[in-house]
């Protein structure tokens, strides 16, 4: 598939969220490019700016399976990932498959259960597949975990261990419409309380799976150079050496960076990756898997302005 093939699906999928969803340009351009490279996203915000049905919306324009977890304090991993039951007119266990067991999964608000709960996505989002009972089971190849969750700020919240953030290609930080578009949500939303569904707002499946698989691959044939790679592995070493960071990032960031870059190039209408795909995606790759040291939170110093001086002063090639 060519990357102008690539760059129609993406600008069909873009053209059905917007069919509910006003703004947010930059949050859907992460969403495909987090599922053009296999990858999943978290997606921080506060309530009411639109991330349960924007994620809605984008799963209803791809022809994937959909499924929803309201993540809850007393919510338990066996609701999540399903268990085996016991059926007496048989006399055997029979699975019960749980919610996980779908292509597209939004995990709404996962920071309000505790990470006992939380850590039951962490076999899928890694390798695709459940462990229950000591058997395992396969998910889709497709299977993508598009997170929501309120700023760990408010009350009942659990904050998500390392090992679960690192799962996340990307975090992205939803911040408050512009005025122009606040005046265009409540022309469009606000004849009613309750949120209206995708399919009220005639969102429609625009990409059919085989296309998607297509586009997947292709995207992962995408020519980096080895200076391109470079910068990415530069970037990472440098927030493991810097003073401001207590915590760097792994190696498995600088190859999910160089997977999402891979995936933005296409988007681009580009088979080739270049600085500024890196640069674009560092920030939201990196943000969940650095910590800031204490001598620069007492500073005032935010994890996202150490990231840009830390890219800034990264010599990118030419």
């Amino acid at each position: 598939m060519e990357t102008t093939e690539i760059q129609g699906l993406a600008n069909a999928i873009r053209g059905e969220v917007a069919k509910a969803v006003v703004g947010q340009a930059e949050t859907v351009d992460l969403m495909l490019t987090a599922l053009f490279s296999s990858g999943h996203i978290l997606l921080e915000g506060p309530p009411g700016t639109a991330k349960t049905l924007l994620t809605q919306c984008f799963a209803a324009a791809i022809d994937l399976d959909f499924g929803r977890i309201q993540f809850t304090p007393d919510l338990m991993p066996g609701d999540v990932i399903g268990t085996n039951l016991f059926n007496f007119q048989t006399n055997e266990f029979s699975l019960t498959k749980g919610p996980i067991f779908t292509d597209i999964l939004l995990a709404d608000e996962i920071n309000r259960t505790p990470p006992k709960t939380q850590a039951a996505l962490l076999e899928a989002m890694q390798e695709r597949k459940v462990t229950i009972d000591g058997k395992p089971h396969s998910l889709n190849d497709r299977f993508t975990v598009i997170a929501t969750q309120n700023p760990i700020e408010q009350q009942g919240t659990y904050p998500l261990p390392e090992a679960q953030l690192d799962r996340f290609l990307f975090k992205h930080v939803l911040d408050y419409p512009t005025r122009e578009e606040e005046v265009a949500i409540v022309s469009g939303h606000g004849n009613r309380t309750g949120m209206k569904t995708a399919a009220a707002f005639g969102v429609e499946a625009a990409v059919s799976t085989s296309q998607l698989n297509t586009a997947i691959e292709a995207v992962a044939a995408i020519r980096i150079n080895e200076d391109v790679v470079g910068y990415i592995v530069d970037i990472i070493r440098a927030t493991r050496e810097t003073p401001a960071l207590e915590t760097g990032a792994s190696p498995r960031a600088a190859a999910a960076i160089a997977a999402a870059a891979r995936a933005r190039a296409a988007l681009d209408g580009r088979d080739y990756v270049i600085p500024d795909d890196v640069k674009t995606l560092a920030p939201p790759a990196l943000r969940h898997r650095v910590i800031l040291s204490p001598a620069a939170e007492i500073e005032g110093r935010t994890t996202d302005e150490t990231l840009a001086t830390l890219i800034d002063q990264t010599s990118a090639p030419r």
